[in-house]
């Protein structure tokens, strides 16, 4: 059977117009088997394109803006900086559907320090993206180390995917760990030391 090619006339990089986007939402509906005319769904296509904006804003935002100022006083420190159980929601890039977790960054000052809102909201980006965890866990390490320049950066994700629980094996409770470390962070000890300060309550 021959392919069915693509009806939109814009070009692969052209982004759809919100009315496109609303449509193809609409097609959705009617392919899942709902009443789209039906008074709960009449405004949903809209909703749906309102709430990808927040959702998926991360494509808007580039860490390296986020990243841009740092500060040189820190009076001798040279230890760990640790922000830890940052919480998140991100999407699944295979399914589509909630990944839900949070994530514990870390650094070496060399000489430089961030503001500490910087880093989550440098988390909150590269969530607002559809991803896999493993990619969201080195963008968040990389861009810190680039935009640092530390010793050593940490970073530990600790997630839940609802594609494995609302869907396939359908196991609820499941969590997936991954870490990123560089530099100074390559060192078990560190490494230890980083994970002894996350579990510290």
């Amino acid at each position: 059977m021959d392919a069915i090619a693509p009806t939109s006339t814009h070009p692969s990089d052209e982004k759809p117009s919100r009315a496109e986007a609303e449509a193809a939402v609409l097609t959705l509906l009617k392919w899942i088997g709902d009443d789209p005319a039906r008074e709960g769904l009449i405004d949903t296509p809209a909703r749906v394109v309102k709430a990808y904006e927040e959702m998926f804003g991360g494509y808007d935002s580039d860490p390296a803006d986020i990243l841009g100022r740092t500060f040189e006083e820190v009076a001798g420190y040279d230890d760990i900086v640790l922000v830890k159980d940052i919480a998140f929601h991100s999407h699944c890039e295979h399914h589509m559907v909630p990944i839900i977790g949070k994530a514990h960054v870390a650094y070496l000052p060399r000489e430089r320090v961030l503001g500490l809102s910087k880093i989550v909201r440098v988390v909150d980006i590269f969530a607002r993206r559809l991803q896999t965890q493993e990619t969201m866990t080195a963008q968040i390490a990389t861009s810190i180390d680039d935009a640092l320049a530390p010793r050593g950066v940490a970073v530990m994700v600790e997630a839940e995917h609802m594609c494995m629980a609302m869907r396939g094996i359908r196991k609820h409770g499941s969590t997936t760990i991954t870490t990123r470390f560089t530099g100074a962070f390559d060192d078990p000890a560190w490494q230890n030391r980083f994970t002894d300060l996350i579990r510290t309550r």
